[in-house]
């Protein structure tokens, strides 16, 4: 009787998860929809930076909350205006300045809670563009300051960026992009994160092709 009652409070919790994750998704989807993202970009973020916060050792908890919460890294684009984000040009300062914002949007639209997996979310949108030597945005954190989420969804972005299609841009080769990457440790990217990158660059190149767009 209680391994019947386990098994049903197992199921339940598993399907409300899966629902959980699937709004998640389709709440990221509204702000990417703007961007021209898709689908499989936030999905492949979210997976790849599960796979960095493992080789970190952080414990399973905190590696399902990256999983469900870096898909909304951009959540805060849905407040930047369609003229600057789909500018197929170098954005002016001016622009650029705006396109900013979205990282201040994204926080507000999932902060002021108590709830773990909004606050980290929140955590990730303001942080996502900080970069290790502190000439990042929107707020110029440096080295470790700059919170762990923000540092691991940085490396993950900007790789599925590189590596994807865009309305401006054909997908970079995989060699080109790891060069690139390699060139950003200690400036953009934290040291640490880089190195684990390489080391597990295979199983994040599974994901991409298993959640190609």
């Amino acid at each position: 009787r209680v391994n019947e009652l386990s098994k049903h409070l197992k199921e339940a919790y598993d399907k409300l998860k899966r629902a959980y994750q699937d709004t998640i998704y389709r709440l990221s989807l509204a702000a990417e929809y703007k961007d021209e993202n898709t689908y499989n970009h936030i999905r492949r973020v979210g997976y790849m930076s599960r796979e960095i916060a493992k080789g970190l050792g952080l414990d399973e908890y905190h590696q399902e909350l990256i999983l469900l919460t870096a898909p909304m890294h951009d959540i805060g684009k849905i407040g930047i205006p369609d003229e600057i984000l789909f500018k197929p040009g170098r954005l002016t300062q001016d622009e650029f300045e705006i396109m900013k914002q979205h990282t201040i949007i994204g926080a507000k639209i999932l902060g002021g809670t108590d709830v773990d997996y909004l606050k980290t979310a929140s955590v990730i949108a303001l942080n996502h563009h900080e970069k290790f030597d502190g000439s990042g945005y929107p707020n110029g954190l440096k080295g470790k300051d700059i919170p762990l989420e923000g540092r691991i969804v940085a490396i993950v972005d900007v790789f599925d960026a590189l590596t994807s299609k865009r309305p401006y841009k054909e997908p970079f080769p995989l060699d080109k992009s790891f060069k690139i990457i390699l060139e950003s440790r200690g400036t953009h990217f934290d040291p640490e994160i880089t190195d684990l990158f390489f080391d597990i660059k295979d199983d994040l190149i599974k994901i991409k092709e298993e959640l190609k767009d």
